[in-house]
């Protein structure tokens, strides 16, 4: 039987724990993850792309993830890595519609990689890298927010800007 890949795509700008749950649970369906970390010249993020990767890196250690930059279209990515499928996280119905659209293109793009939405779990269904990097700059906790190994890179950097 073939390795079971799948790819998990996002700028997690930063990652939040909405995230690290949909990524736990597809490690969980799948032998191993890929989370593409992109990169989108049109986008101006507040961590760069090293720094978004370390802190993925940092929350996935010990699972069966491998973490990589994405510059380009994720179903080229998917197809570099033998992903047949691409997840999708969704936090609320509004999300949905977005979603769908994006993965009717990405299967025209590529007809065999499959695209599986995973709903987050309704404890996360209000977190949004937005609402992080938001509370972030204005000092507040992000205790259970974020996942725990990132809270003090986050705060930081938001400290050393303000």
């Amino acid at each position: 039987m073939s390795e079971r890949v799948c790819l998990y795509a996002g700028s997690f700008d930063p990652l939040t724990c909405g995230h690290l749950d949909v990524i736990r649970r597809a490690c969980d369906l799948f032998d191993r993850v890929i989370i593409a970390v992109a990169h989108n010249p049109g986008k101006k993020n507040a961590f760069t792309l090293s720094e978004r990767i370390e802190m993925v890196r940092l929350s996935t250690a010990g699972l069966n993830t491998e973490v990589v930059g994405v510059t380009g279209l994720t179903v080229t990515c998917a197809r570099e890595y033998g992903a047949k499928v691409m997840i999708r996280g969704l936090r609320a119905a509004s999300d949905f519609e977005s979603e769908r659209m994006l993965a009717q293109v990405n299967r025209s793009l590529a007809p065999e990689i499959e695209t599986l939405f995973l709903v987050g779990a309704p404890e996360h269904s209000h977190i949004s890298s937005s609402a992080v990097r938001e509370m972030a700059s204005y000092g507040c906790s992000l205790k259970g927010f974020v996942p725990e190994e990132n809270e003090q890179i986050i705060e930081e950097h938001y400290r050393t800007k303000n």
